[in-house]
C-alpha cells in the first residue's frame, strides 16, 4: 500500500498515538481485531459497503493484512503477529480511517455469494441481498439442483432448509437463459452462472469502465464460455430474439435527497451507478416497461430498488408487487412475472413518458 499522507492539522494525532501503543502492546489476531473495532467506532467510520458489521470489517482488515481468508476460524485468533505484520494491519487501518475509502477499494477485493471479486472505483462494491436468492436458485419459483445452497433461517435448526423468501411457488424447470441488467462488476452474473451451471448468462451495462472490471472477474472465475458481457443502455443492445426465463437487475436507485447526504465512503463509488433521479426510479420505470419483451412466457423479473420501495409503491398503487424477505437482512427487492408486467404495461408507459417531459 502506498505511503499515507497525513494531514498536518493534528486531526489524526490520537489515531497515530493509539497505533504506536498497539504496535508495542498488542500481540494476537484477536487483540488487533478488537483494536480495529474500537478505532473504527471512535472515528465514526461508516461500515455499509459489503457488510454492516463493524466486527466483520475489523476482522477483514486484520486477516487480509495477514493474507488469510476474511472468515476467521477460532483456532487462529490467538496466534501472535510479528512486528512487520502488526505494521501492515495498522497501515491498512489508518488508510481506512484517514481516507474514508471503503476497505474493498483499498484492497481491490470484495466477496459476494461466497465468491471473491476484483473491485475498484469504477464499480459499486457488491452488497445486494439478491445473493440469498441466488444461493437457493430462486426456489420455489424454479426447481433446484446440486449447486443450490440451503439456508437456515433459525440458528436452532440443525438441518439447513430452503427459505421461501416470498417467491411464488411454481418450481419451473431451471432457466436456460438469464440476464443480469446493470451488471457493474459482474458479481451477480457470475454468482448466477456458478449456481445455474447449465444456463447461458448475459450481463449488460452501459458503462464500458464497469465492463472492463466485469471482464477481469469473468476471466478469474473461468466463465468465458457461459457468460457474455454486453455494452447496452438497459435493453437497447440486447438481441430482440433473446428470451430469458430470469432477469435480475440491481440498477441505480438512490433518490436525489439521499444522494445529497451520502457519507464520505459512498462518494468514492461512481455516482452514475447510484443516482437515479428525483425519486430513484428513472431506470426502474423503463425496466418495468421493456422487460416483458425479453422474458419467456413464465419468465421472472427480480429487481432491487432499496429505499426507493416507498416511491415505487406510490407510483403504482394498483400493483401488488411481491416484496421479498431475507434471512440475513435486506429489503426493497421485488419479483414480478411477465404476465403481470404485460397487464400493467400502460401504467409503466405513462411513467416513462413523464420522464421525458
Amino acid at each position: 500500500m502506498e505511503e499515507i499522507n497525513l494531514q498536518q492539522d493534528g486531526q489524526f494525532d490520537g489515531l497515530l498515538a493509539d497505533c504506536d501503543e498497539a504496535l508495542t502492546s498488542l500481540l494476537t489476531i484477536r487483540d488487533f481485531i478488537r483494536f480495529c473495532v474500537t478505532q473504527l467506532r471512535n472515528h465514526d467510520v461508516v461500515v455499509a459497503q459489503g457488510t454492516n458489521d463493524v466486527f466483520a470489517e475489523a476482522a477483514a482488515i486484520v486477516l487480509h493484512s495477514l493474507s488469510l481468508d476474511w472468515s476467521a476460524e477460532e483456532q487462529i485468533l490467538d496466534c501472535r503477529l510479528t512486528p512487520s505484520e502488526k505494521g501492515e494491519v495498522l497501515t491498512l487501518l489508518q488508510a481506512r480511517i484517514i481516507y474514508r475509502k471503503p476497505l474493498s477499494y483499498l484492497v481491490n477485493l470484495a466477496y459476494f455469494c461466497d465468491l471473491p471479486f476484483y473491485v475498484d472505483e469504477r464499480v459499486l462494491i457488491p452488497r445486494s441481498p439478491i445473493a440469498e436468492l441466488i444461493r437457493q436458485q430462486f426456489y420455489p419459483y424454479f426447481e433446484t439442483n446440486e449447486y443450490a445452497q440451503p439456508l437456515a433461517p433459525d440458528s436452532t435448526v440443525d438441518i439447513p432448509v430452503f427459505y421461501m423468501h416470498g417467491l411464488e411457488e411454481k418450481q419451473l424447470y431451471q432457466p436456460e437463459r438469464i440476464l443480469d441488467l446493470c451488471t457493474g462488476s459482474g458479481c451477480i452474473a457470475i454468482a448466477l452462472a456458478s449456481r445455474f451451471r447449465d444456463a447461458l448468462v448475459d450481463a449488460a451495462d452501459i458503462d464500458t469502465d464497469a465492463l472492463q472490471v466485469a471482464a477481469v472477474n469473468v476471466e478469474h472465475h473461468g466463465m468465458e464460455h457461459q457468460l457474455n458481457l454486453i455494452e447496452s443502455d438497459l435493453f437497447d443492445k440486447i438481441p430482440a430474439e433473446n428470451q430469458y426465463e430470469l432477469i435480475v437487475t440491481n440498477p441505480p436507485y438512490v433518490d436525489a435527497a439521499a444522494m445529497a447526504e451520502l457519507p464520505p465512503e459512498f462518494i468514492h463509488e461512481p455516482e452514475h451507478a447510484l443516482a437515479a433521479g428525483q425519486d430513484g426510479l428513472d431506470l426502474v420505470h423503463k425496466i418495468l416497461l421493456e422487460a416483458p419483451d425479453y422474458l419467456s412466457a413464465e419468465g421472472l423479473l427480480v429487481c432491487e430498488v432499496g429505499d426507493s420501495e416507498w416511491a415505487l409503491r406510490q407510483a403504482y398503487p394498483e400493483i401488488q408487487f411481491d416484496w421479498l424477505t431475507f434471512v440475513h437482512g435486506g429489503h426493497g427487492i421485488f419479483a414480478i412475472d411477465r404476465a403481470t408486467l404485460l397487464n400493467y404495461r400502460d401504467l409503466f408507459a405513462e411513467q416513462v413518458a413523464q420522464l421525458s417531459e
